[in-house]
C-alpha cells in the first residue's frame, strides 16, 4: 500500500465519488462497484502479505547472522584464553 493512498483517506474515511458513466448514461451497478472495491482491497492485502513475508525472512536472516557472530566471538575468546594459559 502506498503512503499517498493512506493519506488521501483523511479522518472521515475514503472519499467515495460516483463511478464513470457507461455509454448510454447508466452508472455502474452497486455490485460492480463493490466487486471493484473488493478487488482493490484484496490486492492491497496481497501486497501487505508479501511485504510481511519479506520482513519475516529478513528478520530471520538477521537473527541467524547474530547467532553466527556470537559463536565466532565465543570461539575466538576461548582460543585467546587457551593461548594465555600456555606456558612457554
Amino acid at each position: 500500500m502506498r503512503i499517498d493512498q493512506v493519506n488521501s483517506y483523511g479522518p472521515e474515511g475514503p472519499k467515495i465519488e460516483p463511478g464513470p458513466s457507461k455509454p448510454g448514461g447508466a452508472r455502474n451497478s452497486f455490485s460492480a462497484e463493490f466487486k471493484g472495491f473488493f478487488k482493490e482491497v484484496n490486492s492491497l492485502q496481497l501486497e501487505a502479505d508479501q511485504a510481511m513475508s519479506e520482513t519475516m525472512i529478513q528478520l530471520e536472516e538477521a537473527a541467524i547472522a547474530t547467532r553466527l557472530l556470537l559463536k565466532v566471538r565465543t570461539k575466538a575468546l576461548e582460543a585467546y584464553q587457551e593461548v594465555m594459559r600456555m606456558q612457554f
